[in-house]
Order: structure tokens, then sequence, then C-alpha cells
């Protein structure tokens, strides 16, 4: 499984990210135009420079500031929702900001619907957010973990006058998270970096075990006394994906047919590594359900907590299994029906197996006119050092 964890060892900002979003080797030019299907009138401002010399990417919106509306969090999501994004990166984006509004909300007690986001919700903290949460997925993460982040003291100018750090909506955005205290007295988590970190990272805590394929660095705006203003984002793929996992089971059986579906997805959104529906014969002979799920012990009470969210059982049952799974590693194969995400399978005897990611065969051959096995053709066809594409 391809993993992410993101090192906050001077905090988070949405810039910051964004340029180890960057760092990392995501193609400027695509992440543009990804973020222009939202908000149209920007640059990006994209500078490799140091901070205590330790190097990375510092990242800089720029903007007509003219005639920028106040923006609720009904029109943020209605600009997301009709953009061109995948339909992943438009539901984290709004999950993103519909968490943050509620934060502001809770601080200055009015309804979610009610909050102005001023600074947060300019085009710089749109940008940040779509632009954060596209590059992630261009990086094939899967899951992200982060480290505790660092709370400080002093005071931030913003729109409502002077107020203490960690800003009032940082602090409730981190709310049942790990946080270490720092004896500096700058802003170090931004309430876009916060939401950011707390709605995309399924944990919280040192590294997780992963082989590391890649480090980009992101630099925040001013210098740091003591240390580099500089957060990291480690992509690797999870070792020893053979070990350990839950197996979480349930029964139903009074549950419509066509909520099942909902529920595969939700359970998959909470980190289920597998998710299956068997049919079973129930008590007085009634035709039921057997709801199956596999989770890491990261993802294990989400998992629990979705199945118990979005079906109607009444209890789980869930016990620890092993697994043995063949090497495997994330591509992105340029095709002539645009670029396709896939897995490589390395399997015993050394042959590589290709693993087309569906959803993105199935939209080209769609755009196309073209049957799906032309589309997962082009894609062997173009990953170079393949000794077997069939899957």
């Amino acid at each position: 499984m391809r993993a992410a964890w993101l090192d906050c060892f001077a905090g988070i900002s949405g810039n910051m990210l964004l340029g180890a979003v960057l760092d990392a080797g995501v193609d400027p030019r695509w992440l543009k135009a990804q973020v222009k299907s939202v908000v149209p009138e920007f640059r990006l401002i994209i500078k490799d420079d140091t901070r205590a010399r330790l190097g990375g990417k510092h990242v800089r919106v720029a903007y007509k500031r003219e005639g920028q509306p106040a923006r609720r969090l009904g029109h943020i999501i209605k600009m997301i929702q009709s953009s061109k994004l995948s339909a992943r990166v438009r539901e984290n984006s709004i999950k993103v900001f519909t968490r943050l509004a509620a934060a502001e909300a809770r601080v200055h007690r009015i309804a979610p619907d009610e909050v102005h986001f001023h600074e947060v919700g300019a085009v710089d903290a749109i940008v940040d957010v779509v632009g954060c949460v596209a590059g992630l997925e261009r990086l094939a993460i899967e899951t992200i973990a982060c480290s505790p982040l660092p709370v400080n003291y002093g005071e931030v100018q913003c729109a409502h006058g002077t107020l203490p750090l960690p800003a009032p909506a940082v602090m409730e955005l981190l709310k049942g998270v790990p946080v270490r205290g720092v004896a500096v007295e700058t802003e170090m988590v931004t309430p876009t970096g916060a939401a950011l970190a707390v709605t995309l990272s399924s944990s919280f805590g040192p590294m997780p075990a992963m082989i590391i394929e890649k480090i980009g660095s992101g630099l925040g705006d001013r210098e740091i006394p003591g240390r580099p203003n500089i957060m990291r984002l480690v992509v690797g793929r999870t070792a020893g994906e053979g070990g350990p996992v839950f197996q979480i089971e349930a029964a139903i059986d009074d549950m419509p047919a066509e909520r099942f579906e909902f529920l595969m997805d939700k359970l998959h959104e909470a980190g289920a590594i597998e998710v299956l529906f068997i049919p079973a014969q129930m008590k007085k002979n009634r035709p039921g359900t057997l709801v199956r799920a596999l989770a890491a012990a990261p993802s294990r009470e989400a998992v629990i907590a979705a199945l118990f969210n979005h079906s109607t059982t009444l209890g789980v049952r869930l016990h620890e299994v092993t697994r043995q799974v063949l090497p495997r590693r994330s591509v992105v194969a340029k095709t002539p029906f645009g670029a396709i995400a896939a897995k490589l399978a390395t399997r015993p005897d050394g042959a590589t197996r290709v693993h087309p990611e569906y959803d993105q065969v199935k939209k080209a051959a769609r755009k196309a006119g073209v049957t799906l096995e032309t589309v997962e053709k082009a894609v062997m066809d173009a990953l170079p050092g393949r000794r077997t594409g069939k899957r």
C-alpha cells in the first residue's frame, strides 16, 4: 500500500504541505490545471529555497485581491463540485473545508453555513486545500499518518484582530489529536494546515513502518529561531504488508439490498483493506449477508464505526488474522487515453502482474468510445520492463 507520513517538525500550513507535495515530484503544470478548474485566476509562485540551510520548495499564491467575495461554505462546496477534479479529490477537499467551517462555527458560536471564511476562504486557501488533496492523489497515496502537531504560544493578527496562539479554530481542530508543546512564539499550525492534517490523516504518531521512496520538503513563510521552518512529506510503501490485520464481521438480514453499495464505500473510506459481502442463511431460515472487512490496526476502530453507522447491525465480531501479499508498487502509465494509475505486483517466480485502476480505465474507455480491454492493453504496453501483463 502506498503510504505517506507528514513530519510536522515545525508545524504545518497549507502552503507548506503544498510545497512538500510539489517537492515530492508532482508536476506543477498538472497541479495548476487541476486547481484552475475551481479558481481560474491565480498564479502559483514556486521557489527552491532554504530554511536554516535545509532546502525545500516555498509556494506562494498570487491573485487579484480586489473584487474577491466573502465566501461561505456552501459557495466553496459549489465551486469544488462544479470543477473537473476527480470524485475523490472533490470529496476530500469538501471534507477539509467542512471541518474547517465547523471549527470556526464552534469558536464564534454560529452555524457552519454562517461562517464567512475571510482569509481561510480566500483564493490562496482554496488553492492550498485543493492542490494538496489533488497532489496527494497524484502520488497514489492510499493512507496518511501524521506526527504529533506542535502547540506553541504567542499571538497572531487576523481578520478578527489579535488572537492567541494556537488560533482558536486550530485548537478546536486539534481536539482528540496528539500534540506536543514547544517554546516558540510564532504561528506554527495554521487553520488550513490543521484542517488538512486532521481530515486526511488516519493516525498520528511516529513514522509507520514503510519502505521510503521519496521525500518532499515544504518551507514555511518565516524563519523560526533555533529550528528550520520546514515540514516533510515522506512517501513510500508499507513494509510487512503480509503481517497481522483484523477481520471484522457482522451478519445482516434486515437492510435493503441497495444500501450495501454505500456501506462498502464507507468501509473503504474508513481504511478497510478488503470488503466482502457473503450470502448467508440466518435464523428462521431468513436470507442474509455476512459483511467481512479487513483492517490494519490504525484503521480498526474507524472501520468498526463505519459498520455501525452505515448498516443495521447491532454487533460485530473481530479477531486478528495473518495475511500474505505479493510485493507491489504504484505507477502511472502514460497512454493515448491519458495518464492511468496501475499497480505492479511481483510474483514469487519474478514475473510482474499489472493491475490497472479500474475506475480510471472505465472513465478513459467511455470518453474514447473504446473497450475496457483496449485501454488495459494500452496501460500494459506503456509500462517498460513488464514481464507479463495478464491479471
